[in-house]
C-alpha cells in the first residue's frame, strides 16, 4: 500500500498524523500553512489559492479559480498520480459544509474505485465502502454511524456493534444507521450491494 497525506484548510482537531518516509504529503491550498505550522513540507502544493495569502515558492501547482473539481479533489487525483492507493484527507471538514459534503463525496467515489480513502478531523473519521466489508477498530462506547450513499444499499450486515444488522436493506433518505457504538474493539461492516459512509468517533 503506498499511502497519501492531504492536508485541506478546513477545521482541524487534534488529530495530526505521523509520517513515513514513503508517504506523499500533499497541500491543498490553505492546507499548506497547517504544513508549516507543524515544520514540514509537502512533496506538492495543489491550489487556485484563493482562501490563502501564502504560495509556496516550489513544488507547487496553480489551478484556475473557475474549474470543475476542488482543490482537494485535484489534490486527490495528484496522489493517484503518485500510485497511492491509500488516501488520507485532514482539513476536509468543517467551516464551509458544501465542501464538507463534497469531501464525503470524494471519499464515496475513491471508495468505489478501489482506493481506501479516509478524512479525518474534529474528533471523526470518516470512510467508505463499496460493495465488501470493512473492519473498523475503535473504543468501547465510541460511536459509529452509517449511511447508505447509494439510492439504496443491500445485504448489510454489522459485528461488533451495539446494534446490529443482519442481511438488512438501508436507504439514503432515511438514517437508521445513525449512532451505534463499538462493544468490541474490532468492529466489521459489510455491504454486498452498494456504498455506504461510515463516520466513526475517534
Amino acid at each position: 500500500m503506498k499511502r497519501a497525506y492531504i492536508f485541506g484548510g478546513g477545521i482541524y482537531g487534534d488529530e495530526f498524523p505521523v509520517f513515513s518516509p514513503d508517504d506523499i504529503i500533499i497541500a491543498a491550498d490553505k492546507g499548506c500553512e497547517k504544513l508549516r505550522e507543524k515544520g514540514t513540507e509537502p512533496h506538492i502544493t495543489i491550489g487556485d489559492f484563493d482562501s490563502s495569502s501564502f504560495i509556496p515558492e516550489k513544488n507547487v501547482l496553480i489551478l484556475p479559480v473557475e474549474k470543475d473539481v476542488t482543490d482537494s479533489h485535484a489534490a486527490c487525483e495528484k496522489a493517484l498520480e503518485y500510485g497511492c492507493d491509500e488516501i488520507y484527507i485532514y482539513g476536509g471538514m468543517g467551516g464551509r459544509p458544501d465542501h464538507t459534503f463534497a469531501n464525503y463525496a470524494l471519499i464515496a467515489g475513491l471508495t468505489e474505485k478501489g482506493i481506501k480513502a479516509f478524512l479525518v478531523g474534529e474528533g471523526y473519521e470518516i470512510t467508505a465502502v463499496a460493495d465488501g466489508e470493512i473492519t473498523l477498530t475503535g473504543k468501547t462506547g465510541k460511536t459509529v454511524s452509517v449511511f447508505s450513499w447509494s439510492e439504496v444499499s443491500e445485504g448489510i450486515s454489522y459485528q461488533g456493534l451495539k446494534y446490529p444488522l443482519s442481511d438488512a436493506s438501508l436507504g439514503k433518505s432515511f438514517a437508521l444507521g445513525v449512532s451505534n457504538s463499538f462493544v468490541e474493539e474490532n468492529a466489521t461492516v459489510k455491504v454486498k450491494k452498494g456504498t455506504l459512509i461510515i463516520m466513526k468517533e475517534l
